[in-house]
Parts: C-alpha cells; structure tokens; sequence
C-alpha cells in the first residue's frame, strides 16, 4: 500500500476555512524521518515558499542531517525569471555549491547522471489547475524518472488555487505533448499531491513502473477554495500568471494561443485582455456581452503588445496597436473559464472569416487535447453542441478523480 493512501489518515480532523492552510513545506518537521541521512535533490521553483517567504533551498539546508546535492527547475527555471518557452541550461550555485538541472532544455525528465548523488527526490512547486500548465508534467516525468532509478519521490502538497471544479474535454492519444502527457480535462480540479497519486496507482507512469511516492499533504483545506481563502501570499508562478484573477479565466482564454488573436502578452493584463489590430473592440464586446456568459462581463480596450524581457519575447503583433476586450470576472465561483474561451474563439470566427486563423502546426488541438473542437468551430456548431463532444468523458474522469482526493469538496 503506498504511503499516500496511509497519510490520508493525518487529515481525518475538523476543517474550518476560516483556519489559515497548512501546505506540506510547513509540515516537514513532523516527517522528519523521510529526510534525515539523505541526499535531497529538490524539484522546485520561485513559488517554493513557506508562508514567511523562506525559500524550500534554505529550509532543506538547516534540516539537521540532510544534504542538498541537486535542485531540479521547470519551464521558467528555479527562479522563475525565463519567459515563456524559453529553453534554459544548466547551472551551478557557486553559493552553495550545488548543482542547477534543467528539466526545460536539453531533457525534460532527470537522467540516471542527475540523480547520480540523489538518494530522494522533493517535488514543491505551485500549480494552476489546468493540463496544459507544464509543471504538473514536471513532475510527472520526475516521478517516472524516480520509478525507473529506484529512488523514493515526496511531493509537498499545495492548494488547486482554482478549486475543484473540472472543464473541458479529456487529452486524447493523438495529441500527447509537453501540455498534455495523460488524459485529464483541461481544468482537473485536484492537488499535485492527489495528481501524482493517480499518475502512480493507475499505471500513468508506464507499463510495471511505480514510485515509491509520499505525499505529505495540507491541513485546513478543501476544494472549494480559492486561493485567496487559503491565507497564503500568491506568487506568480510564471510571468504571465501575475495573480489570482488571471488564473481564474486561464482555462480558455489559454486557447487563444493556438490562433492568430493576442492573448495579451506582453502586456500588464494577459488573458484578462485579448485582440488584434483587425477586431473592432466595440462590436466584439457587445457580441460577447449579449452571449450572456455567467459571471463575464467584455468591454472594449485598445492595447500594444511589446517585448517584455523575461516575461514576453516578441509577443504577436509586437508593436502595432491592437484593438479588443478585457474580461471582468463577475462571480469566479460559477464561471466555467473553458466554455467562455471557446465562445470568445467561435465569435471571433463568426466575426471575421477573413482574418481570424487558428494556427498552422496545430497548437490549438493540442491546447484542447483533440482536433473535434477545432473542426466543429469550423462547421458553425454552436458552445452547447461543442459541451456534448466531451461531457461523457469529463463525467467518466469525475469518478476516476474521486478515488484520489485527498480533501474534501466542500466545506461542509
């Protein structure tokens, strides 16, 4: 029986939201014995952080008889400071004397050389909620990098800062990539604890392969939170995710990447702010508005992207006076993100036949996890004929997803 199913006793205690979180950074001290006489090789990032800003490299360092030999990073790297899809090297900490991996360069997975001197792997890093957000795919790869090597994996539990609420049509197997190696729905509603659980015990890491995995889970949450609710400080855990709101419509307003509209990098607001020099911002807005989408409000913005180091590189229509929406989120607690993207992208289609384009190497498919959506955009199938293509799917990973929550769904 893996340890994770045994710790799931620890969190059979009263909740109350009004009880600040506890994330699995902050209870190392009372799983002490998972670390001590080992060589910790950390899976980690900017977001990394107990609630006092210490930094998981420095807790690990004053751990009594546990040595660092090895920090791993994700897309943007350990500090967070590379823009999106920017590949980055290794490196060294000449502080510290430890060497800095790259699991976003050359390999994505840690090699039998990386885990030369590692006797355990710890995985903390914040995640978004969405499939195509890549660190959960981070750590799917280490946790199949730690199967395959023998070596034993923690993941430090954090909150879903989105809750628990599932979207969207299921990865399917022609569209694996580093967006989408499994098939979860774009807004999956579970912890990075309750994820690697199922990667684990449903064969996900491959055929025989299991880590000898612990999850080291919260106090004093439930999936009905949002982030603010938790008493912790939101670190952006990518430049283009500066806060809570962004998050929230990211599920589909992330589709736009996979067309020719500005999804707003390189601006202050992306996401929340979308368009192209072609799109007229007032007719738009009025379209999307009389839609009547729940809790989403458009109005009319006007905008140019520019480059912006370590956060956007040459972003679409860099320089050139982009016309659009900026979305205001009126209830997040009933607002289903993906739905509201694909009504954005079938308007747009609607709108402008002539310049509106999804992309020519087939981003928007793998975003989505299918090539259905696409093709029925393209056929004039309304948002409620696009729901009916994954709703049986989505019901199906429900009840999957059931086995492995840690928390409860609600507060009660």
């Amino acid at each position: 029986m893996l340890s994770f199913l045994l710790l799931i006793v620890l969190l059979a205690m009263p909740l109350s939201s009004a009880e600040p979180t506890i994330i699995g950074l902050e209870r190392i001290d009372e799983f002490h014995h998972l670390f001590a006489n080992k060589r910790v090789g950390l899976v980690i990032n900017q977001t990394s952080l107990n609630r006092n800003g210490e930094h998981i490299t420095d807790i690990f360092l004053k751990l009594p008889n546990v040595e660092v030999t090895a920090l791993f990073g994700p897309e943007h790297g350990v500090r967070g400071q590379a823009a999106d899809g920017d590949r980055i090297g290794d490196e060294f900490d000449e502080t510290e004397k430890i060497p800095i991996y790259s699991l976003y360069g050359k390999t994505k997975k840690p090699t039998l050389e990386m885990l030369e001197n590692v006797d355990l792997l710890v995985f903390d890093m914040q995640d978004i909620g969405v499939r195509f957000y890549t660190f959960i795919w981070t750590m799917y790869l280490a946790m199949q990098a730690a199967a395959e090597n023998g070596v034993p994996i923690v993941v430090l539990d954090r909150p879903n800062p989105i809750g628990g609420a599932v979207e969207g049509p299921l990865l399917q197997p022609n569209f694996v990539s580093f967006v989408g190696l499994q098939p979860l729905p774009v807004r999956h509603g579970m912890t990075i604890g309750e994820l690697a659980a199922l990667f684990n015990d449903e064969g996900w890491l491959g055929d025989h392969l299991c880590a000898d995995l612990t999850v080291i889970p919260m106090k004093n949450w439930h999936h009905d939170m949002w982030y603010d609710e938790t008493g912790l400080a939101f670190t952006p855990p990518s430049p283009n995710m500066p806060n809570l709101e962004t998050a929230a419509v990211y599920p589909g307003l992330c589709l736009l990447e996979g067309t020719n509209v500005s999804e707003g990098r390189g601006t202050d607001a992306p996401f929340l702010t979308f368009g192209a020099p072609w799109i007229d911002g007032t007719a738009l807005c009025q379209a999307l508005n009389a839609l009547e989408l729940p809790e989403a409000k458009f109005r009319p913005v006007s905008f140019t992207p520019r480059s912006i180091p370590g956060k956007a590189r040459h972003p679409k229509f860099e320089n050139q006076r982009c016309k659009g929406a900026h979305i205001i989120v009126t209830g997040r607690d009933s607002l289903n993100a993906f739905s509201m993207g694909l009504s954005v992208i079938r308007l747009l289609h609607e709108m402008y036949p002539d310049s509106f384009r999804f992309r020519s190497d087939g981003h928007f498919d793998l975003l989505c996890g299918t090539d259905s959506i696409r093709k029925a955009i393209e056929k004039g199938a309304s948002v409620q004929e696009l729901e009916k293509l994954w709703m049986d799917d989505l019901n199906d990973f429900a009840k999957l997803r059931k086995k492995y929550l840690i928390y409860p769904e609600n507060e009660g």
